[in-house]
């Protein structure tokens, strides 16, 4: 029987590990030194299911992610949206005057470029924002401070020398749950979002025809991203996400249409919609 785990890409305290602990309290979190390893344990039974970042919206995609998606055989079943907010942590005792380096996870650094400049801080990229906490924890050099959740700090108990240092307020990650087994949500019970990538033929204006059917079918397109794939140049798998169950007329005649101009289209998830994407639209 698959355990009931819940595995994430990062260490204890991690914005992944909080985004679980949230939304599946029941669930035994399980901490992944790399994102190939979180794949891998649902695949292989050690967890049901894997909390994904795939998206920041400073940032903007989360690298690799994309990638493994579609060759992953693993579904998408619910999405999240967190409010990322982010502390400057240091030795116990240490002031912020004394900070030299500041270690963190690249997306975090990118996000945290004001509070960086202000203090000419030299950047290291860890491997997610809890791990750098715990280096700095390790390391016990006050010139050195990392860029973490709050949660971080009393982990591995480090000092706040800064609070809320993302540079936008709005900085918020989403993320995507995957499981072994589809887990298709109902139609006709609220908002629902479809994912799926699909090739498009090598024709002229391939792409153009193979997307008229969701305008003419009143379809709300939410993502489009391209990707390179057998290491040619030539931009031909897209992965998109659109509003609406497939079994909806309207959705139904877009894939429909979609066939006749792809090579192949593959559906990731279809899945609820996080109530927050009301909350902005």
């Amino acid at each position: 029987m698959t355990s009931r785990r819940i595995a994430y890409q990062g260490e204890p305290g991690a914005n992944s590990d909080m985004v679980c602990k949230r939304h599946y309290p029941d669930r035994e979190t399980l901490p992944c030194a790399s994102f190939e390893d979180v794949f891998a344990a649902v695949t292989s039974g050690d967890a049901e299911l894997a909390m994904i970042p795939i998206d920041n919206s400073i940032a903007g995609r989360v690298a690799d992610i994309h990638h493994f998606l579609p060759t992953s055989g693993l579904h998408i079943v619910a999405e999240h949206f967190l409010r990322i907010q982010f502390s400057l942590l240091g030795v116990r005792g240490a002031t912020i005057d004394q900070i030299k380096t500041v270690h963190s996870h690249v997306h975090a650094l990118g996000q945290c470029r004001k509070i960086i400049k202000q203090h000419g801080l030299t950047t290291v990229i860890s491997g997610d924002t809890a791990g750098a906490a715990r280096e700095i924890a390790d390391a016990g050099d006050p010139t050195q401070a990392s860029i973490s959740p709050p949660l971080a700090a009393e982990i591995y108990g480090l000092d706040v020398l800064a609070t809320d240092i993302e540079d936008e307020d709005h900085n918020t990650t989403r993320f995507v749950v995957l499981s072994r087994e589809p887990q298709r949500a109902e139609p006709g019970n609220g908002p629902v979002v479809t994912s799926f990538v699909f090739n498009v033929r090598n024709l002229p204006a391939a792409l153009y025809k193979a997307l008229g059917g969701f305008a003419t079918n009143g379809v709300n397109m939410t993502k489009l991203e391209s990707y390179m794939v057998g290491g040619q140049f030539a931009a031909t798998q897209f992965l998109a996400e659109v509003d609406g169950h497939p079994d909806d007329v309207p959705l139904a005649r877009a894939l429909e249409e979609l066939a006749f101009f792809t090579t192949d289209v593959t559906i990731l998830g279809v899945y609820p919609a996080d109530a927050f994407r009301a909350s902005t639209a």
